[in-house]
């Protein structure tokens, strides 16, 4: 063996065992490959504007994961939301359920914020709430609601 293939292994073995020393003892390998705050997104499949909304997300530090189900509604009343609270998504992060059109900024503030609630709803769906945008229409006004862990309401940003 020449003296360049063995300096070339030995630069190999020190970095394996320099890899396997000081490798993050709390994260697995592929946690490093993760960008952003992972995001669990349950929708109707086909469903666009939820794809959308996932874009919107994306734009700041989310993962979105996209999982289509064939009952909706079983996800949210799993998840504290009501009938009255219901969009077309709900969406899990860092244990709080985002129940639809949540704009971005509201999310990232409820995550610094910690609220003790069961998370965010935009009920229905909005034109002009994020993944809603509608070309020729005029955005609506509505209300980011705070969903507390008894199910009432109070409104945590409005648009």
């Amino acid at each position: 063996m020449s003296n360049n293939k063995i300096l070339i292994l030995g630069l190999l073995i020190t970095a394996g065992v320099a890899a396997f020393l000081f490798w993050p003892g709390n994260e697995s390998p592929s946690d490093l490959f993760k960008s952003g705050t992972e995001v669990v997104m349950y929708k109707n499949e086909g469903c666009q504007c939820c794809t959308k909304w996932g874009d919107h997300m994306h734009e700041g530090d989310f993962a979105v994961e996209e999982v289509p189900v064939p009952v909706l509604m079983q996800v949210k009343r799993d998840n504290g939301i009501s009938r009255e609270l219901a969009s077309c998504h709900t969406a899990l992060v860092e244990g709080y359920v985002v129940e639809g059109h949540v704009p971005r900024a509201d999310v990232e503030r409820m995550l610094r914020e910690k609220p003790d609630a069961i998370g965010l709803a935009v009920p229905g769906m909005p034109i002009g709430s994020p993944g809603m945008e509608t070309p020729g229409r005029a955005p609506e006004s509505y209300d980011v609601l705070l969903v507390h862990n008894d199910g009432s309401t109070s409104v945590y940003s409005s648009y």
